[in-house]
Protein backbone atom coordinates (compact mmCIF):
# COMPACT_ATOMS: atom_id res chain seq x y z
CA UNK A 1 0.00 0.00 0.00
CA UNK A 2 1.45 3.19 -0.83
CA UNK A 3 1.76 6.40 1.84
CA UNK A 4 -0.60 8.77 1.72
CA UNK A 5 1.83 11.20 0.17
CA UNK A 6 3.62 8.96 -2.72
CA UNK A 7 3.84 10.44 -5.91
CA UNK A 8 2.95 8.52 -8.68
CA UNK A 9 1.01 9.04 -11.94
CA UNK A 10 -1.07 6.51 -13.89
CA UNK A 11 1.49 5.51 -15.91
CA UNK A 12 3.81 4.82 -12.59
CA UNK A 13 6.13 7.93 -13.94
CA UNK A 14 7.06 9.36 -10.76
CA UNK A 15 6.78 13.08 -10.47
CA UNK A 16 8.07 15.03 -7.49
CA UNK A 17 6.57 18.26 -6.02
CA UNK A 18 8.03 20.63 -3.89
CA UNK A 19 5.87 21.96 -1.28
CA UNK A 20 7.13 24.87 -0.82
CA UNK A 21 5.84 25.64 -4.88
CA UNK A 22 2.37 24.78 -4.98
CA UNK A 23 -0.31 26.71 -4.71
CA UNK A 24 -3.43 25.03 -4.89
CA UNK A 25 -4.44 21.44 -3.21
CA UNK A 26 -7.84 19.79 -2.77
CA UNK A 27 -8.02 16.07 -2.13
CA UNK A 28 -11.33 14.06 -3.34
CA UNK A 29 -11.87 11.12 -1.65
CA UNK A 30 -14.63 9.16 -3.60
CA UNK A 31 -15.49 6.32 -5.48
CA UNK A 32 -15.74 7.86 -9.21
CA UNK A 33 -19.05 7.07 -11.12
CA UNK A 34 -19.49 3.42 -11.78
CA UNK A 35 -16.31 1.36 -12.27
CA UNK A 36 -13.77 4.55 -11.49
CA UNK A 37 -12.38 3.69 -14.93
CA UNK A 38 -12.12 5.70 -18.27
CA UNK A 39 -15.11 4.56 -20.54
CA UNK A 40 -14.20 2.19 -22.96
CA UNK A 41 -14.08 4.53 -25.72
CA UNK A 42 -11.61 7.13 -23.83
CA UNK A 43 -9.65 3.66 -22.75
CA UNK A 44 -9.29 2.51 -26.13
CA UNK A 45 -7.57 6.02 -27.45
CA UNK A 46 -3.80 6.25 -27.83
CA UNK A 47 -2.16 9.18 -25.79
CA UNK A 48 -1.75 10.88 -29.59
CA UNK A 49 -5.32 10.18 -30.57
CA UNK A 50 -6.99 11.41 -27.20
CA UNK A 51 -4.58 14.89 -27.52
CA UNK A 52 -5.89 15.03 -31.23
CA UNK A 53 -9.73 14.49 -30.24
CA UNK A 54 -9.54 16.61 -26.67
CA UNK A 55 -8.40 19.86 -28.61
CA UNK A 56 -11.07 19.38 -31.42
CA UNK A 57 -13.53 18.69 -28.69
CA UNK A 58 -12.26 21.67 -26.93
CA UNK A 59 -12.07 24.05 -29.73
CA UNK A 60 -15.63 22.60 -30.84
CA UNK A 61 -17.06 23.71 -26.94
CA UNK A 62 -15.15 27.20 -27.06
CA UNK A 63 -16.67 27.75 -30.81
CA UNK A 64 -20.20 27.29 -29.47
CA UNK A 65 -19.87 28.43 -26.00
CA UNK A 66 -17.05 31.59 -25.14
CA UNK A 67 -18.46 33.96 -27.68
CA UNK A 68 -22.52 33.67 -26.79
CA UNK A 69 -21.79 34.10 -22.96
CA UNK A 70 -19.19 37.29 -23.82
CA UNK A 71 -21.56 38.68 -25.63
CA UNK A 72 -24.23 37.97 -23.15
CA UNK A 73 -21.73 39.72 -20.09
CA UNK A 74 -21.30 42.69 -22.50
CA UNK A 75 -25.15 43.34 -23.02
CA UNK A 76 -25.27 42.29 -18.85
CA UNK A 77 -22.82 45.37 -18.43
CA UNK A 78 -24.02 47.99 -20.28
CA UNK A 79 -27.74 47.21 -18.81
CA UNK A 80 -26.22 47.35 -15.37
CA UNK A 81 -23.74 50.93 -15.44
CA UNK A 82 -25.04 52.99 -18.44
CA UNK A 83 -27.00 54.51 -16.10
CA UNK A 84 -23.34 56.47 -14.89
CA UNK A 85 -23.95 57.18 -18.64
CA UNK A 86 -27.76 58.35 -18.75
CA UNK A 87 -26.67 61.03 -15.99
CA UNK A 88 -24.44 62.58 -18.79
CA UNK A 89 -27.03 62.32 -21.39
CA UNK A 90 -29.29 64.15 -18.67
CA UNK A 91 -31.08 61.49 -16.68
CA UNK A 92 -30.34 63.62 -13.48
CA UNK A 93 -32.08 66.82 -14.64
CA UNK A 94 -34.70 65.42 -16.62
CA UNK A 95 -35.88 63.28 -13.09
CA UNK A 96 -34.83 66.42 -10.73
CA UNK A 97 -32.44 64.06 -8.90
CA UNK A 98 -30.43 65.68 -6.02
CA UNK A 99 -26.74 64.23 -6.12
CA UNK A 100 -27.95 61.44 -2.74
CA UNK A 101 -30.95 60.75 -4.70
CA UNK A 102 -28.81 59.76 -7.47
CA UNK A 103 -26.02 57.54 -5.91
CA UNK A 104 -28.64 55.64 -4.25
CA UNK A 105 -29.96 54.37 -7.98
CA UNK A 106 -26.58 53.51 -8.47
CA UNK A 107 -26.25 51.20 -5.42
CA UNK A 108 -29.75 50.06 -5.15
CA UNK A 109 -29.48 47.79 -8.21
CA UNK A 110 -26.55 45.95 -6.05
CA UNK A 111 -29.47 45.55 -3.06
CA UNK A 112 -31.38 43.15 -5.01
CA UNK A 113 -28.05 41.83 -6.54
CA UNK A 114 -27.04 40.41 -3.14
CA UNK A 115 -30.60 39.64 -2.04
CA UNK A 116 -30.87 37.49 -5.25
CA UNK A 117 -27.38 35.59 -4.98
CA UNK A 118 -27.70 34.66 -0.92
CA UNK A 119 -30.52 32.01 -1.18
CA UNK A 120 -29.66 30.17 -4.51
CA UNK A 121 -27.57 30.34 -7.81
CA UNK A 122 -30.03 29.93 -10.68
CA UNK A 123 -29.28 27.85 -13.96
CA UNK A 124 -28.44 30.12 -16.98
CA UNK A 125 -31.63 30.22 -19.26
CA UNK A 126 -32.41 32.44 -22.31
CA UNK A 127 -35.48 34.25 -20.33
CA UNK A 128 -33.22 35.49 -17.63
CA UNK A 129 -31.30 37.07 -20.85
CA UNK A 130 -34.06 38.34 -22.24
CA UNK A 131 -35.48 39.90 -19.03
CA UNK A 132 -32.61 42.31 -18.52
CA UNK A 133 -33.34 43.70 -21.88
CA UNK A 134 -37.23 44.11 -20.65
CA UNK A 135 -36.40 45.50 -17.52
CA UNK A 136 -33.39 48.32 -18.95
CA UNK A 137 -35.54 49.16 -21.88
CA UNK A 138 -38.44 49.30 -19.19
CA UNK A 139 -35.99 52.56 -17.52
CA UNK A 140 -36.52 54.70 -20.06
CA UNK A 141 -40.29 55.10 -19.37
CA UNK A 142 -39.36 56.50 -15.58
CA UNK A 143 -40.96 59.59 -14.60
CA UNK A 144 -40.07 59.85 -11.33
CA UNK A 145 -37.00 58.63 -8.51
CA UNK A 146 -39.43 56.08 -7.29
CA UNK A 147 -40.22 54.51 -10.56
CA UNK A 148 -36.40 54.99 -10.98
CA UNK A 149 -35.18 52.62 -7.93
CA UNK A 150 -37.94 50.06 -8.75
CA UNK A 151 -36.23 49.19 -11.92
CA UNK A 152 -32.72 49.43 -10.81
CA UNK A 153 -33.62 47.03 -7.85
CA UNK A 154 -35.38 44.30 -10.26
CA UNK A 155 -32.59 44.72 -12.86
CA UNK A 156 -30.23 43.54 -9.65
CA UNK A 157 -32.48 40.99 -8.75
CA UNK A 158 -32.72 39.43 -12.19
CA UNK A 159 -29.01 40.00 -13.20
CA UNK A 160 -27.71 38.43 -9.94
CA UNK A 161 -27.29 35.03 -11.10
CA UNK A 162 -25.80 35.61 -14.31
CA UNK A 163 -21.93 35.95 -13.60
CA UNK A 164 -21.28 33.04 -10.72
CA UNK A 165 -23.63 30.57 -12.70
CA UNK A 166 -21.18 31.56 -15.63
CA UNK A 167 -18.55 30.85 -13.49
CA UNK A 168 -19.75 27.42 -12.85
CA UNK A 169 -21.13 26.70 -16.10
CA UNK A 170 -17.58 26.97 -17.10
CA UNK A 171 -16.30 24.84 -14.63
CA UNK A 172 -18.96 22.07 -15.85
CA UNK A 173 -16.78 22.19 -19.33
CA UNK A 174 -13.34 22.83 -18.61
CA UNK A 175 -10.67 21.54 -16.65
CA UNK A 176 -8.74 23.75 -14.13
CA UNK A 177 -5.95 24.43 -16.30
CA UNK A 178 -8.20 25.80 -19.01
CA UNK A 179 -10.12 27.96 -16.60
CA UNK A 180 -8.35 31.42 -16.51
CA UNK A 181 -8.07 31.48 -19.89
CA UNK A 182 -11.62 31.26 -20.18
CA UNK A 183 -12.98 33.34 -17.18
CA UNK A 184 -10.92 35.74 -18.91
CA UNK A 185 -12.12 36.07 -21.58
CA UNK A 186 -15.62 35.99 -20.20
CA UNK A 187 -14.56 39.02 -17.91
CA UNK A 188 -13.29 40.55 -20.92
CA UNK A 189 -17.16 41.57 -21.42
CA UNK A 190 -17.56 43.67 -18.71
CA UNK A 191 -14.70 45.53 -19.55
CA UNK A 192 -15.41 45.53 -23.22
CA UNK A 193 -18.89 47.27 -22.47
CA UNK A 194 -16.91 50.21 -20.19
CA UNK A 195 -15.35 51.08 -23.63
CA UNK A 196 -18.33 50.35 -25.69
CA UNK A 197 -20.76 52.37 -23.16
CA UNK A 198 -18.90 56.10 -23.70
CA UNK A 199 -18.84 55.67 -27.70
CA UNK A 200 -22.49 54.29 -27.96
CA UNK A 201 -23.81 57.11 -25.21
CA UNK A 202 -21.93 59.58 -27.32
CA UNK A 203 -23.41 58.45 -30.64
CA UNK A 204 -27.18 58.46 -29.11
CA UNK A 205 -26.89 62.16 -27.42
CA UNK A 206 -25.29 63.35 -31.07
CA UNK A 207 -27.78 61.81 -33.37
CA UNK A 208 -31.12 60.60 -30.90
CA UNK A 209 -31.60 63.46 -28.51
CA UNK A 210 -35.11 64.37 -28.95
CA UNK A 211 -36.01 62.08 -31.31
CA UNK A 212 -40.05 61.47 -30.91
CA UNK A 213 -39.73 63.72 -28.38
CA UNK A 214 -37.72 61.73 -26.33
CA UNK A 215 -34.48 62.54 -24.36
CA UNK A 216 -31.39 61.12 -25.32
CA UNK A 217 -30.90 58.93 -22.01
CA UNK A 218 -34.12 57.41 -22.47
CA UNK A 219 -33.27 56.23 -25.94
CA UNK A 220 -29.79 54.72 -24.63
CA UNK A 221 -32.08 52.66 -22.25
CA UNK A 222 -34.29 51.30 -25.60
CA UNK A 223 -31.72 50.88 -27.80
CA UNK A 224 -29.31 48.60 -25.67
CA UNK A 225 -32.42 47.02 -23.87
CA UNK A 226 -33.78 46.05 -27.59
CA UNK A 227 -30.33 44.62 -28.35
CA UNK A 228 -30.42 42.40 -25.08
CA UNK A 229 -33.62 41.13 -26.10
CA UNK A 230 -32.20 40.13 -29.65
CA UNK A 231 -29.20 38.45 -28.62
CA UNK A 232 -31.45 36.24 -25.96
CA UNK A 233 -33.15 34.72 -28.91
CA UNK A 234 -30.03 33.61 -30.49
CA UNK A 235 -29.00 32.16 -26.97
CA UNK A 236 -31.68 29.95 -26.79
CA UNK A 237 -30.78 27.79 -29.96
CA UNK A 238 -27.06 27.96 -29.45
CA UNK A 239 -25.35 28.20 -25.84
CA UNK A 240 -25.21 23.88 -25.21
CA UNK A 241 -26.67 21.97 -21.99
CA UNK A 242 -24.23 19.85 -19.53
CA UNK A 243 -21.46 17.31 -21.67
CA UNK A 244 -23.45 14.88 -20.59
CA UNK A 245 -26.74 16.29 -21.99
CA UNK A 246 -26.04 18.12 -25.02
CA UNK A 247 -27.55 17.65 -28.37
CA UNK A 248 -24.68 18.68 -30.70
CA UNK A 249 -21.67 16.58 -29.26
CA UNK A 250 -21.66 12.35 -30.28
CA UNK A 251 -22.21 10.11 -27.69
CA UNK A 252 -18.08 9.61 -27.45
CA UNK A 253 -17.58 13.18 -27.47
CA UNK A 254 -20.01 13.01 -24.29
CA UNK A 255 -18.20 10.45 -22.63
CA UNK A 256 -14.60 11.95 -23.16
CA UNK A 257 -16.12 15.85 -22.23
CA UNK A 258 -17.36 14.35 -19.39
CA UNK A 259 -14.85 11.94 -18.01
CA UNK A 260 -11.75 14.65 -18.71
CA UNK A 261 -13.31 16.60 -16.02
CA UNK A 262 -13.63 13.71 -13.47
CA UNK A 263 -10.18 12.60 -14.42
CA UNK A 264 -9.02 15.91 -13.71
CA UNK A 265 -10.70 15.94 -10.08
CA UNK A 266 -11.03 12.77 -9.31
CA UNK A 267 -14.92 12.60 -9.09
CA UNK A 268 -17.84 12.97 -11.43
CA UNK A 269 -19.72 16.35 -11.42
CA UNK A 270 -23.03 14.93 -12.73
CA UNK A 271 -23.46 12.20 -10.12
CA UNK A 272 -23.03 14.99 -6.85
CA UNK A 273 -24.39 17.35 -9.02
CA UNK A 274 -27.75 15.63 -8.48
CA UNK A 275 -27.40 14.44 -5.18
CA UNK A 276 -26.51 17.88 -3.41
CA UNK A 277 -28.32 21.03 -2.39
CA UNK A 278 -26.90 24.32 -2.26
CA UNK A 279 -27.73 24.73 0.85
CA UNK A 280 -25.32 21.72 1.96
CA UNK A 281 -22.98 23.14 -0.42
CA UNK A 282 -23.16 26.21 1.28
CA UNK A 283 -22.32 24.92 4.30
CA UNK A 284 -19.26 22.85 3.34
CA UNK A 285 -18.62 26.47 2.12
CA UNK A 286 -18.62 28.37 4.97
CA UNK A 287 -17.20 25.94 7.13
CA UNK A 288 -13.61 26.04 4.86
CA UNK A 289 -11.07 28.66 5.38
CA UNK A 290 -10.06 28.87 2.22
CA UNK A 291 -13.30 30.17 0.91
CA UNK A 292 -13.32 33.38 3.55
CA UNK A 293 -9.78 34.34 2.41
CA UNK A 294 -10.77 34.09 -1.16
CA UNK A 295 -13.43 36.30 -0.27
CA UNK A 296 -11.49 38.99 1.37
CA UNK A 297 -9.18 38.57 -1.56
CA UNK A 298 -12.02 39.06 -4.04
CA UNK A 299 -13.31 42.21 -1.78
CA UNK A 300 -10.59 44.29 -1.84
CA UNK A 301 -10.46 43.71 -5.80
CA UNK A 302 -14.48 44.47 -5.59
CA UNK A 303 -14.02 48.11 -3.87
CA UNK A 304 -10.99 49.06 -5.40
CA UNK A 305 -12.58 48.40 -8.70
CA UNK A 306 -15.43 50.88 -7.88
CA UNK A 307 -13.79 54.13 -10.31
CA UNK A 308 -16.16 56.95 -11.43
CA UNK A 309 -15.10 59.68 -14.13
CA UNK A 310 -12.21 61.86 -13.14
CA UNK A 311 -12.39 64.78 -15.38
CA UNK A 312 -15.20 67.51 -14.25
CA UNK A 313 -13.31 69.93 -16.65
CA UNK A 314 -14.38 68.43 -20.39
CA UNK A 315 -17.33 68.36 -21.54
CA UNK A 316 -19.94 64.96 -21.82
CA UNK A 317 -19.13 64.18 -25.33
CA UNK A 318 -14.94 64.27 -24.23
CA UNK A 319 -16.03 62.53 -20.89
CA UNK A 320 -17.68 59.83 -22.78
CA UNK A 321 -14.77 59.29 -25.40
CA UNK A 322 -11.71 59.27 -22.96
CA UNK A 323 -13.89 56.13 -21.13
CA UNK A 324 -12.80 53.83 -23.94
CA UNK A 325 -8.89 53.67 -23.94
CA UNK A 326 -8.57 52.50 -20.17
CA UNK A 327 -11.35 49.71 -21.18
CA UNK A 328 -9.72 48.76 -24.15
CA UNK A 329 -6.36 48.81 -22.07
CA UNK A 330 -7.57 46.67 -19.29
CA UNK A 331 -9.26 43.87 -21.64
CA UNK A 332 -5.14 43.43 -23.05
CA UNK A 333 -4.23 43.27 -19.55
CA UNK A 334 -6.38 40.78 -18.43
CA UNK A 335 -5.71 38.54 -20.94
CA UNK A 336 -2.17 38.86 -21.32
CA UNK A 337 -2.01 38.35 -17.01
CA UNK A 338 -4.29 35.25 -17.83
CA UNK A 339 -2.58 33.73 -20.31
CA UNK A 340 0.44 33.56 -18.76
CA UNK A 341 -0.80 32.54 -15.41
CA UNK A 342 -2.11 29.47 -17.40
CA UNK A 343 1.46 28.88 -19.49
CA UNK A 344 3.84 29.80 -16.00
CA UNK A 345 1.13 27.47 -13.74
CA UNK A 346 1.77 30.20 -11.59
CA UNK A 347 -1.63 32.06 -9.49
CA UNK A 348 0.01 33.90 -6.57
CA UNK A 349 1.88 36.43 -8.26
CA UNK A 350 -0.95 36.96 -10.73
CA UNK A 351 -3.49 37.95 -8.25
CA UNK A 352 -0.63 39.76 -5.74
CA UNK A 353 1.26 41.44 -8.38
CA UNK A 354 -1.21 43.73 -10.40
CA UNK A 355 -2.44 45.49 -6.85
CA UNK A 356 0.57 47.22 -6.54
CA UNK A 357 0.34 48.67 -9.97
CA UNK A 358 -3.15 49.76 -9.07
CA UNK A 359 -1.76 51.56 -5.85
CA UNK A 360 0.63 52.90 -7.53
CA UNK A 361 -1.99 54.33 -10.02
CA UNK A 362 -4.33 55.43 -7.28
CA UNK A 363 -1.98 57.28 -5.04
CA UNK A 364 -0.80 59.42 -8.22
CA UNK A 365 -4.66 60.10 -9.23
CA UNK A 366 -5.06 61.37 -5.26
CA UNK A 367 -2.29 63.49 -5.64
CA UNK A 368 -2.69 65.52 -8.35
CA UNK A 369 -5.79 66.74 -10.80
CA UNK A 370 -3.40 67.40 -13.74
CA UNK A 371 -4.50 65.97 -16.96
CA UNK A 372 -1.95 64.22 -18.28
CA UNK A 373 -0.59 62.02 -14.63
CA UNK A 374 -4.34 61.66 -13.86
CA UNK A 375 -5.40 60.07 -16.89
CA UNK A 376 -2.57 57.48 -17.05
CA UNK A 377 -3.25 56.46 -13.51
CA UNK A 378 -6.82 56.35 -14.62
CA UNK A 379 -5.60 53.89 -17.58
CA UNK A 380 -2.93 51.54 -15.46
CA UNK A 381 -5.34 51.08 -12.51
CA UNK A 382 -8.09 49.59 -14.31
CA UNK A 383 -6.45 47.45 -16.27
CA UNK A 384 -3.93 46.45 -12.89
CA UNK A 385 -7.21 46.57 -10.68
CA UNK A 386 -9.08 43.50 -13.04
CA UNK A 387 -5.97 41.71 -14.01
CA UNK A 388 -5.40 40.25 -10.76
CA UNK A 389 -9.40 39.88 -10.20
CA UNK A 390 -9.86 37.94 -13.16
CA UNK A 391 -7.19 35.06 -12.13
CA UNK A 392 -8.61 35.50 -8.52
CA UNK A 393 -11.82 34.26 -9.84
CA UNK A 394 -10.93 31.41 -11.32
CA UNK A 395 -8.83 30.63 -8.06
CA UNK A 396 -11.98 29.70 -6.45
CA UNK A 397 -13.23 26.96 -9.01
CA UNK A 398 -9.11 25.64 -8.38
CA UNK A 399 -9.10 25.68 -4.47
CA UNK A 400 -13.10 24.30 -3.90
CA UNK A 401 -13.86 22.37 -6.89
CA UNK A 402 -15.72 19.64 -5.50
CA UNK A 403 -18.46 18.55 -4.54
CA UNK A 404 -20.12 20.08 -7.31
CA UNK A 405 -22.46 22.17 -4.33
CA UNK A 406 -19.70 23.64 -2.63
CA UNK A 407 -18.19 25.13 -5.82
CA UNK A 408 -21.84 26.27 -6.81
CA UNK A 409 -22.05 27.80 -3.53
CA UNK A 410 -18.69 29.73 -3.22
CA UNK A 411 -18.96 31.09 -6.42
CA UNK A 412 -22.07 32.43 -5.25
CA UNK A 413 -21.62 33.31 -2.33
CA UNK A 414 -17.96 35.29 -2.81
CA UNK A 415 -19.58 36.87 -5.70
CA UNK A 416 -21.73 38.44 -3.77
CA UNK A 417 -20.84 39.52 -0.51
CA UNK A 418 -17.43 41.00 -2.94
CA UNK A 419 -19.57 43.40 -4.46
CA UNK A 420 -21.39 44.63 -0.87
CA UNK A 421 -18.62 47.13 -1.71
CA UNK A 422 -21.10 48.50 -4.50
CA UNK A 423 -23.49 49.65 -2.21
CA UNK A 424 -21.75 51.91 -0.43
CA UNK A 425 -19.04 52.84 -3.19
CA UNK A 426 -21.25 55.46 -5.12
CA UNK A 427 -21.38 57.42 -2.31
CA UNK A 428 -17.81 57.80 -1.73
CA UNK A 429 -17.97 60.03 -4.79
CA UNK A 430 -20.02 63.46 -3.61
CA UNK A 431 -19.99 66.41 -5.65
CA UNK A 432 -17.97 68.13 -3.15
CA UNK A 433 -14.79 65.66 -3.40
CA UNK A 434 -14.34 66.63 -7.36
CA UNK A 435 -12.13 66.89 -9.08
CA UNK A 436 -10.02 65.31 -6.70
CA UNK A 437 -11.83 62.64 -4.94
CA UNK A 438 -8.99 61.72 -2.91
CA UNK A 439 -11.14 60.15 0.17
CA UNK A 440 -12.20 57.66 -2.82
CA UNK A 441 -8.82 57.07 -3.82
CA UNK A 442 -6.92 56.47 -0.57
CA UNK A 443 -9.89 53.78 0.26
CA UNK A 444 -9.26 52.63 -3.17
CA UNK A 445 -5.49 52.22 -2.41
CA UNK A 446 -6.26 50.69 0.99
CA UNK A 447 -8.02 47.92 -0.59
CA UNK A 448 -5.26 47.10 -3.05
CA UNK A 449 -3.44 46.24 -0.25
CA UNK A 450 -6.19 43.81 1.10
CA UNK A 451 -6.02 42.03 -1.76
CA UNK A 452 -2.25 41.63 -1.75
CA UNK A 453 -2.73 40.84 2.00
CA UNK A 454 -5.47 38.27 2.06
CA UNK A 455 -4.26 36.55 -1.23
CA UNK A 456 -0.78 35.66 0.58
CA UNK A 457 -2.27 34.16 3.89
CA UNK A 458 -4.10 32.10 1.51
CA UNK A 459 -0.94 30.93 -0.02
CA UNK A 460 0.87 30.21 3.00
CA UNK A 461 -2.19 28.38 4.01
CA UNK A 462 -2.39 26.56 0.69
CA UNK A 463 1.31 25.18 1.31
CA UNK A 464 0.66 24.29 4.63
CA UNK A 465 -2.34 22.03 3.73
CA UNK A 466 0.42 20.78 0.85
CA UNK A 467 3.16 19.86 3.60
CA UNK A 468 0.93 17.87 5.92
CA UNK A 469 -0.42 16.27 2.93
CA UNK A 470 3.00 15.01 2.18
CA UNK A 471 3.82 14.06 5.68
CA UNK A 472 0.58 11.75 5.33
CA UNK A 473 -1.50 13.72 8.18
CA UNK A 474 -5.11 14.36 8.08
CA UNK A 475 -6.62 17.44 6.85
CA UNK A 476 -10.12 17.86 8.09
CA UNK A 477 -12.22 18.56 5.16
CA UNK A 478 -9.56 17.24 2.84
CA UNK A 479 -8.45 13.54 3.39
CA UNK A 480 -10.48 12.92 5.84
CA UNK A 481 -12.97 9.50 5.98
CA UNK A 482 -16.49 9.23 3.98
CA UNK A 483 -18.98 7.11 3.15
CA UNK A 484 -18.30 5.49 -0.36
CA UNK A 485 -19.38 7.16 -3.47
CA UNK A 486 -19.55 10.25 -1.68
CA UNK A 487 -16.81 13.35 -1.42
CA UNK A 488 -15.04 13.59 1.87
CA UNK A 489 -16.34 17.33 2.70
CA UNK A 490 -19.88 15.51 3.40
CA UNK A 491 -17.79 13.90 6.20
CA UNK A 492 -19.38 10.99 7.96
CA UNK A 493 -19.69 6.83 7.40
CA UNK A 494 -18.20 4.23 9.03
CA UNK A 495 -16.59 2.76 6.10
CA UNK A 496 -13.61 4.12 4.60
CA UNK A 497 -13.83 5.20 1.03
CA UNK A 498 -11.22 4.50 -1.68
CA UNK A 499 -8.63 7.25 -1.39
CA UNK A 500 -7.97 7.69 -4.85
CA UNK A 501 -6.98 11.07 -6.53
CA UNK A 502 -4.78 13.75 -4.48
CA UNK A 503 -4.43 16.50 -6.96
CA UNK A 504 -1.44 19.36 -6.33
CA UNK A 505 -1.41 22.17 -8.35
CA UNK A 506 2.13 23.23 -9.19
CA UNK A 507 4.13 26.63 -10.03
CA UNK A 508 5.30 24.67 -13.06
CA UNK A 509 1.65 23.84 -14.48
CA UNK A 510 2.71 19.58 -13.71
CA UNK A 511 -0.84 18.50 -12.34
CA UNK A 512 0.23 15.52 -10.33
CA UNK A 513 -2.25 12.95 -9.54
CA UNK A 514 -1.14 11.16 -6.45
CA UNK A 515 -2.30 7.56 -5.92
CA UNK A 516 -3.16 6.24 -2.63
CA UNK A 517 -3.87 2.46 -3.26
CA UNK A 518 -6.26 2.67 0.08
CA UNK A 519 -8.47 -0.05 -0.88
CA UNK A 520 -12.56 -0.54 -0.30
CA UNK A 521 -13.54 -2.71 3.11
CA UNK A 522 -14.98 -4.95 0.69
CA UNK A 523 -12.81 -5.54 -1.57
CA UNK A 524 -9.97 -6.74 0.69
Amino acid sequence: MAPLGASTTDTDTDTKINSNEVEFVEYVSSTPAKSGRAPAYVRNLTPEDRKRIETSLRRKVDTRLLPMIVLIYVMNYLDRNNIAAAKLAGLETDLNLTGDQFQTSVSILFVGYLLMQAWQTVPLSSWMYGSLGVISGATAGCQTYGGLLACRFILGFVEAAYFPGCLYYLSAWYTRKELVKRTALLYSGSLLSGAFSGLITAGITNGLNGARGLSAWRWLFIVEGAITVFIALFAFFILPDLPRTTSWLSEDEKELAAWRLEEDIGQDDWVDSKQQTFLHGAKLAAKDPKAWLLLATIYGFTSAGTVTTLFHQLSNIETLLLTTPPYLIAVIAILCNAWHADASGERYLHIAGPPVLAFISFAIAAGTTKFAPRYLAMCLMVGANYSGYVVALSWISNVLPRPPSKRAAALAGINALSNVAQIYSPYLYPSSDAPRYAKAMYVNLSMSVVSIVFATILRFHLIGLNKKLDRGEIVEGVNSRAAPGRSVEEGEGEEVAILKFMIKYSKNNTDSIKHAKHENPGDA
